[in-house]
């Protein structure tokens, strides 16, 4: 038992620092990285809708019967990150004087949504190990390979909505340690944890999909040069493929 605590929570620190990844665009001069930041957040839209639609969702399919169940519970996942958007406005507008100051909402509704995934994924993986250790390496890496591309569109996401790079990195880091509660709680808990994982899946999809849909897209309209527009796409098609060749790389 002993052992798979071990493994179980040294997987998860793994998976927790790849949300540093960040760290590699600090040294970039404010100009270029802003540069480099439009690129990622079309990159993002294609990372989470891929995450969303290749693997979320069919993982979901697979876990749960009742079908119905997995539509409220993506429905309930967008109107849930919509309540919090609509709050965060809420409190930010009623400082009319500061609130220029602040980050805008939906990068912290995608620190919320990132951290709902990132908990499950500390459960998949505890789950895993207590499988048995070739499981849990498989499944360590499953979640590594698909962390990558979504940890550095994040990163991108934080510093679009206005938080400095150093900011952003450590929030993302934060928001990464979620992963480390979902492995003790089910280290502790057991395999009635691992079960409640697959209802948090859809949630964390309907999240994904309101934050790509109803924050970033917006944000990718406001360009008009057809030159940046078609990069915006060739990025959000990258972010796609990558998502669809992570999910099907590896049986859920």
């Amino acid at each position: 038992m002993t052992n798979i605590w071990i493994n179980s929570l040294i997987s998860t620190l793994l998976v927790s620092f790849i949300s540093i990844t960040g760290i590699f665009f600090l040294a970039l001069k404010a100009k270029k990285l802003q540069n480099i930041v439009f690129i990622l957040v079309s990159l993002a839209v294609g990372a989470l809708l891929g995450n969303v639609f290749f693997h979320l969702i069919p993982e979901s399919f697979e876990s749960i019967d009742n079908h119905g169940v997995i539509a409220v519970l993506i429905l309930s996942g967008i109107l849930v990150f919509f309540v919090m958007e609509k709050f965060l406005h809420w409190h930010h507008g009623h400082d009319l004087a500061h609130i220029g100051e602040h980050p805008r909402a939906y990068g912290y509704i995608s620190l919320m949504a990132d951290a709902l995934h990132n908990f499950t994924d500390g459960i998949l993986i505890a789950a895993g190990w207590m499988t048995g250790p070739e499981i849990g390496i498989a499944t360590t890496l499953a979640v590594v390979l698909h962390e990558i591309p979504q940890e550095v569109s994040d990163f991108g996401i934080l510093v679009h909505a206005g938080f400095t790079p150093t900011r952003a990195l450590w929030l993302n880091f934060y928001a990464a340690l979620a992963a480390i509660l979902g492995t003790v709680i089910t280290l502790l808990a057991g395999s009635a944890v691992e079960s409640l994982s697959e209802y948090v899946l859809p949630v964390a999809a309907g999240g994904f999909i309101y934050l790509a849909g109803t924050d970033l897209m917006p944000e990718l309209n406001k360009e008009h040069s057809w030159k940046k527009s078609l990069l915006q796409l060739a990025m959000i098609l990258a972010g796609l493929l990558l998502m669809y060749l992570v999910s099907s790389g590896h049986n859920h």
